[in-house]
């Protein structure tokens, strides 16, 4: 059986720093569809313990209103990430996002560890989602083998400062040295019936770049972006939700395929444009998207 969240919206992931009190406690006023509270890079090598700890507390304490809790656990090659999942696990976090995933192995041994955790806590097996995060230029040529590793698994994240420097790059703002790995992600993502997430925009001086990338982004296929700061939501939510007039050309496109359909006519016009049963799921996707979004009150 599907997790019925693995397909929930998931426009924007903003990033917190567990390691602060102050920053779990209330993010949710925000308006986030997820956050992501970070154990990993965020957290001082000897200020781990103490980050659990809060972060535990703010699981089993905080109401987040329903918004998605991730929480991006220590690498596989560190000696924290077992027990970030056991604290994860135990605090009733909603996903786990894996740090630099190379290949469908890391993905599994972490399953491993996860089920075992919530046999361990009578979580029900299988509540914990998981999402990897790609960050070296083999986890992008093993993209879809790391879609396609667990049931768990809703997604994938690109995570460009890391991949740049594998690369032996920089990030230029320009999205040339990205777009290599961005394609190929969203490509294995589609392939593997999977999301698939943009890395972050750290420049908060720049926010028309900002949005100009979360527009190509959304053009690429991307179903949301890793976020840093607050004031970037609001852009992202404002692209990625679906306009009046597209809402209305797509409920047009699946009343005319339904209609002509049933009486034998496979091409036909809408609004000036030619159409036919290929574009039933993607008017589809932009209503379920709308509904998501809480912009669309139609019936499915």
């Amino acid at each position: 059986m599907t997790h019925p969240d693995k397909k929930r919206l998931r426009r924007s992931m903003m990033f917190l720093n567990c390691q602060k009190p102050g920053l779990i406690k209330d993010p949710y006023i925000y308006g986030a569809d997820s956050i992501m509270l970070d154990l990993e890079d965020a957290v001082a090598e000897n200020q781990k313990d103490a980050a659990r700890y809060s972060l535990f507390h703010a699981l089993r304490e905080i109401d987040y209103h329903g918004v998605e809790r991730v929480v991006r656990i220590n690498g596989l090659d560190t000696p924290h990430w077992r027990e970030d999942i056991r604290v994860c696990v135990a605090g009733g976090a909603d996903t786990i996002r894996i740090a630099k995933t190379e290949r469908a192995q890391d993905v599994r041994v972490v399953e491993e560890a996860v089920t075992a955790a919530e046999e361990e806590f009578g979580v029900p097996v299988g509540r914990t989602l998981l999402m990897a995060a790609i960050e070296s230029t083999r986890g992008v040529l093993n993209a879809l083998e790391i879609c396609e590793s667990s049931e768990r698994l809703f997604g994938i994240a690109l995570s460009g400062g890391d991949y740049t420097k594998d690369l032996q790059t920089v990030i230029s703002g320009t999205g040339v040295e990205l777009a290599g790995a961005r394609q190929h992600m969203i490509i294995a993502a589609r392939a593997a019936g999977v999301q698939c997430f943009d890395t972050v925009f750290t420049n908060l001086d720049d926010m028309e770049g900002f949005e100009r990338e979360v527009r190509m982004i959304k053009m690429m296929g991307f179903d949301g972006k890793s976020l840093v700061n607050p004031r970037q939501i609001e852009i992202v939510h404002q692209i990625f939700t679906p306009t009046r007039k597209e809402i209305i050309f797509a409920e047009k496109v699946v009343r005319e395929i339904d209609e002509k359909k049933a009486q034998g006519i496979g091409v036909f016009t809408v609004d000036g444009k030619m159409i036919d049963i290929a574009f039933y799921d993607g008017a589809m996707r932009t209503l379920r998207l709308a509904k998501a979004s809480g912009v669309y009150e139609g019936d499915l």
